[in-house]
């Protein structure tokens, strides 16, 4: 486990203001708390930093493909009440009890990158096979083009009831599922992921394992068993992400490879 102090970054994503360009940093939707009241207002903000350290992005509703709101059998869609700017970017109101699921997909963008940068990223995320073929096709001190997606996911939860909607699998192609619900957690706990592609279990793929308490982040890296799932003790409250970067050939001509950015964040009190 690594242990990151409280530091500040300049983000290369508040001078170009684009979600698509978030590559070399983490990119998550953060609420300013995680349990609600029964008819209390949700804000959230679009953040990117790293060690887990966010700053609101400057933000543009043309970045965003989709922004959704699933609870039990209720479906809903948010986009149109995007904030742009720089705050308060969300609200919206839980009306009912039980656990919340918000789901927002970007708009996808080619994005070129310099040998020594994508490679960076691919050691950095332990894709491995990515650089076995960039060297098999000896373009691993080429540039390369990028199409970027980024998928994230938060849960907050509304009064004391949980429900079975922390497991909506919502269709990315790749996804983080948790196999209990996060609300029904406590310290000391332990906690188990599936990362599917495609709706089926990925194995070998490394996920991340954020969480940030009281100024101070941990992280884990731990790589997926055959049945596509990750374990990890919940070793202290405060807010937590799991994270995983796939990147796969493009069938696309304007790129070389298709890149997906996929996390899920939630809260332990």
């Amino acid at each position: 486990m690594m242990i990151l102090r409280n530091k500040r970054y300049i983000l290369l994503a508040f001078l170009i203001c684009t979600l698509s360009v978030v590559i070399a940093h983490e990119f998550w939707l953060q609420p300013l708390k995680f349990i609600y009241s029964v008819g209390e207002k949700v804000k959230i903000n679009f953040v990117a930093g790293v060690n887990f350290i966010g700053e609101p992005l400057n933000l543009k509703r043309n970045q965003v493909e989709s922004l959704t709101h699933y609870h039990a059998a209720t479906v809903t869609d948010l986009k149109a009440t995007l904030a742009e700017g720089t705050k308060d970017h969300l609200e919206f109101v839980l009306p009912e009890e039980g656990t919340h699921l918000l789901v927002m997909e970007s708009v996808r963008t080619v994005y070129e990158q310099d040998a020594e940068k994508f490679n960076a990223e691919l050691k950095e995320y332990g894709l491995d096979d990515v650089i076995a073929a960039r060297e098999k096709a000896g373009a691993q001190n080429k540039p390369t083009r990028e199409l970027y997606a980024q998928l994230t996911k938060v849960l907050v939860q509304a009064g004391a009831k949980r429900d079975d909607t922390y497991k909506k699998v919502v269709g990315f192609p790749i996804e983080i599922v948790p196999e209990r619900n996060s609300y029904s957690l406590k310290a000391g706990d332990n906690m188990r992921f599936k990362i599917l592609w495609n709706k089926k279990p990925l194995f070998g793929v490394r996920a991340k394992v954020w969480n940030r308490k009281e100024g101070l982040t941990t992280l884990q890296n731990i790589y997926t068993e055959q049945d596509g799932t990750i374990q990890t003790p919940i070793s202290n409250k405060g807010t937590w992400m799991v994270s995983v970067v796939y990147t796969v050939p493009s069938k696309d001509a304007q790129a070389d490879w298709v890149s997906y950015r996929c996390n899920l964040v939630f809260g332990v009190e």
